[in-house]
């Protein structure tokens, strides 16, 4: 079924919108939600959050790419769920690794509290546009989707080393770019 006539369920409020979004996105939304969390029961509910979020949320525009609009709810649920887990000094998956990687350019603490979350967003947004596609594509899945480097190697035909590169030198840049944008002194 395409997009639209799903989105054309959920505004005609017909429950069949969440039985088509599972088939059509459930194996999307799972692996997003299973790239942040560790155990894959969380990842189940987190995607079962995302049918009802889609369904009490579904915007007045209506979304034109079904797939975007839910891999950001599922991966919004994600980080919620694993930053409640990881309070209580529980995790594991990908996350600890992504966010210590990606520190080394953006200081959460610091950048967060200094700066508005949304221009920061646009900066990085304006650098990923730069980038070479196959670049970009690799930094989003290792700090987007937080799909693990091997996955990742193994999407583009490349060596885990290679990635590994790739995404120390896209950091690099990115640290480099922020500064020149006046996020770092």
């Amino acid at each position: 079924m395409e997009d639209q006539a799903i989105v054309d369920l959920y505004w005609s409020r017909n429950p069949e919108a969440i039985q088509w979004t599972g088939k059509k996105y459930g194996k999307y939304c799972q692996a997003i939600a299973r790239n942040i969390l560790p155990d894959h029961r969380d990842a189940e509910e987190c995607v079962n959050d995302t049918w009802l979020k889609a369904w009490n949320a579904m915007p007045e525009d209506r979304p034109r790419l079904l797939a975007p609009f839910l891999g950001v709810i599922t991966r919004n649920l994600a980080f919620n769920r694993w930053r409640s887990l990881h309070t209580e000094k529980r995790g594991g998956g990908e996350m600890p690794l992504v966010l210590d990687e990606l520190k080394e350019c953006v200081s959460f603490s610091d950048t967060v509290q200094t700066l508005e979350a949304a221009e920061l967003a646009e900066a990085i947004n304006r650098f990923l546009c730069g980038l070479p596609e196959q670049t970009c594509n690799i930094f989003l899945r290792r700090y987007w989707f937080a799909e693990p480097m091997a996955d990742i190697a193994k999407r583009y035909g490349m060596r885990e080393n290679t990635v590994r590169t790739s995404l120390f030198r896209t950091r690099t840049k990115l640290k480099q770019y922020l500064r020149k944008e006046g996020f770092y002194e």
